[in-house]
């Protein structure tokens, strides 16, 4: 007779053995997956592709010449990187609006949909990383700013607590969306010990990302445009329109080209959330510009410089009143009664709401910042070719990797991975 010590041993090696030819299988098929697909998929991820090389050569180049080949100087230090840092950053915080309706209110609809906000949230984080990395200008100085490794000045700093926040989601996602594609892949119901807590906790880090970032840009005294408390809502509300349109878009083309089953529900709930929070973001830039206007002083300068110009410049004007124009456009389109059944007003809706976020939090926050200096000095910035390479290759990085994500994690949600791996 075996001793129970004995018997508790062996199932414990062949439990151990089953886990690890499970999860080798996994990542066998997932790099199956994630390789193999139709003509159509090829021509994408080598569009992809050829525009990460350009953008890396690019990179490539400003490394070896230095930031004079960017747009750059010491009056405007910060330019079309961090614009899209403060965006993207934006775009991951966004990927929560699937995640609140799932796990909080219990949206079935919503629940088979929620990998792909958060996969959306891995993607993001990847390219706000590399958009620090390439503002830099030195990349062999990175660690400088990572926790537990670099020299930085915590907790006072606040890009100190960026890195950390940043780094935390990016890690608190890969747990969630790696256990519940493996659960997935064996058939078997997820522990809610092992991925709930984690997902509750996504939902305040994802707020804390974009809250942080804000405190980032208002801490900055010396910087009388960015001094304003409605700043961190602003971002968050911001964020909540350009995450949903993304997502809506990316659901509209899985219905239409995967066999995954894409609810209703799940559309028309971003859409819900998108009506309100365009309106809320709207009105929060009506608040800033009367209270620029009218009561004049250093923080109405730069915002009448960047809807006006100023004395001859006004090279960031077209930039903003296209980004009103665009948010205006699609808060009207979604007002429609029912448009998440007319697609392609949806679309048009979603595509002018997100470019016109873009713009906001980019070229028509980060830039004027800096418009006049602080010695009250008139320089302006546009970015060169060179920053427009990288920016697109960055970009088209994140692309690739949410493309490779959705790839492997749709078959496994819609039960096909299983007749493959079989």
């Amino acid at each position: 007779m075996t001793p129970p010590d004995a018997e508790t041993a062996d199932a414990s090696r062949h439990d151990a053995r089953f886990h690890a030819t499970s999860y080798l299988r996994f990542l066998r098929l997932a790099f199956r997956l994630a390789t193999e697909g139709s003509w159509l998929f090829y021509a994408w991820m080598f569009v992809l592709t050829c525009i990460a090389l350009v953008g890396t050569h690019a990179w490539a180049v400003q490394v070896r010449d230095g930031m004079a080949v960017t747009a750059m100087t010491d009056h405007v230090s910060w330019g079309l990187y961090i614009a899209n840092f403060t965006f993207i950053v934006g775009l991951a915080a966004g990927g929560v609006m699937m995640v609140i309706p799932a796990y909080i209110y219990h949206d079935r609809d919503m629940h088979d949909t929620v990998i792909i906000g958060e996969l959306l949230a891995i993607a993001s984080i990847v390219m706000c990383l590399l958009f620090v990395v390439v503002d830099l200008g030195r990349p062999d100085r990175f660690w400088h700013i990572m926790p537990f490794v670099g020299k930085f000045n915590w907790p006072i700093s606040m890009l100190t607590w960026d890195v950390i926040v940043l780094n935390g989601y990016l890690l608190l996602n890969l747990h969630i969306c790696g256990y519940l594609l493996y659960k997935r892949f064996l058939g078997e119901t997820p522990d809610k010990r092992w991925y709930v807590p984690f997902v509750f906790l996504s939902i305040a880090w994802a707020i804390s990302i974009h809250t942080v970032t804000a405190f980032l840009y208002c801490g900055l005294g010396g910087r009388p445009f960015w001094n304003t408390a409605l700043l961190a809502p602003r971002f968050l509300t911001s964020a909540f329109v350009a995450g949903p349109a993304f997502i809506v878009v990316v659901l509209q083309i899985i219905r239409r080209m995967t066999k995954m089953k894409i609810g209703e529900g799940s559309i028309r709930t971003l859409v819900g959330i998108m009506r309100i929070t365009i309106l809320i973001n709207l009105v929060m830039l009506v608040s800033e510009i009367f209270t620029s206007f009218y009561t004049g002083g250093s923080h109405g300068v730069s915002a009448k410089y960047l809807f006006f110009g100023h004395h001859g410049h006004g090279a960031l004007v077209p930039w903003m009143w296209t980004s009103v124009t665009f948010s205006i456009i699609a808060a009207i389109l979604l007002m429609r009664p029912k448009v998440h059944e007319h697609l392609w007003t949806l679309d048009i809706a979603c595509v002018l709401g997100f470019a016109g976020i873009w713009i906001e939090k980019g070229m028509g926050l980060i830039i004027p910042g800096f418009i006049p200096s602080t010695l009250h000095e008139w320089v302006e910035y546009l970015p060169s070719a060179t920053e427009w390479k990288i920016t697109a290759g960055i970009w088209a990085g994140g692309l690739l990797i949410y493309t490779l994500l959705l790839k492997v994690a749709i078959p496994v949600f819609s039960g096909e991975a299983n007749k493959l791996s079989n």
